[in-house]
């Protein structure tokens, strides 16, 4: 029941997406498909409004998600009332992490199953209007994503350059703006084409992938 409800609230987001919003999508690659992305990694992490970008998935890949997605979500975010239970009504995959390498993370880990589609916003927070985190940190990708992408062996992975959606709603704000245009560049590769760029292993793979991922956010996003 929770995987039908998942994939009916999805198509709302993707219905509300199209009918709210203007979607201009652009693919940096000759491989454009879903059919067979493992994880789905979100670079620009600017709003929990992000899933409007559903609205580029075809409905068949909705419906994989709702029964498949695994997904970490900030347990500040998830134990917030209201938007806590709708995101994990949402996502029945999504699993809830502190901001440390703690027990969480490696419940997180052990999630990640050979059919699994894997969602991540691998910088870990969201960039507010004056450009920093909610700290007063610069942005920077979190070196947990070269673990997932470790554990990978097979499939593609699918690259979301997000355009920012601060027009939309940015932290700390409650309701989106409607009628705006939303931007988003997508990439998909094979994940062993990938892997194989990177001739490291240990803490050099996962500073490695870091800075590949950072080179992404700012020659890539719209």
């Amino acid at each position: 029941m929770r995987v039908i409800i998942s994939f009916l609230i999805l198509m709302f987001i993707k219905a509300f997406s199209k009918l709210f919003y203007k979607l201009e999508r652009k693919w940096l690659s000759p491989l454009q498909t879903f059919d067979k992305v493992r994880i789905v990694i979100l670079l620009h992490h600017t709003s929990l409004y992000e899933p409007l970008f559903v609205s580029a998935a075809p409905t068949w890949f909705l419906w994989r998600l709702a029964r498949k997605m695994v997904a970490p979500g900030a347990d500040k975010t998830l134990n917030r009332p209201f938007v806590g239970p709708f995101w994990k009504f949402m996502f029945p995959g999504l699993i809830s992490i502190t901001r440390k390498r703690d027990k969480s993370w490696k419940e997180f880990l052990k999630a990640i199953e050979n059919r699994s589609v894997i969602v991540i916003a691998p910088e870990g927070r969201m960039k507010r209007e004056g450009g920093l985190d909610s700290k007063g940190r610069p942005m920077s990708v979190r070196s947990g994503i070269a673990e997932i992408i470790n554990e990978l062996h097979e499939g593609h992975m699918m690259f979301v350059y997000s355009g920012g959606l601060h027009h939309v709603q940015h932290p700390g704000e409650h309701f989106p703006r409607l009628f705006k245009t939303i931007r988003a560049n997508m990439e998909v590769m094979d994940v062993n084409d990938y892997k194989s760029n990177f001739n490291s292993e240990g803490l050099q793979f996962r500073k490695d992938i870091v800075a590949d991922l950072e080179h992404r956010i700012k020659t890539y996003c719209p």
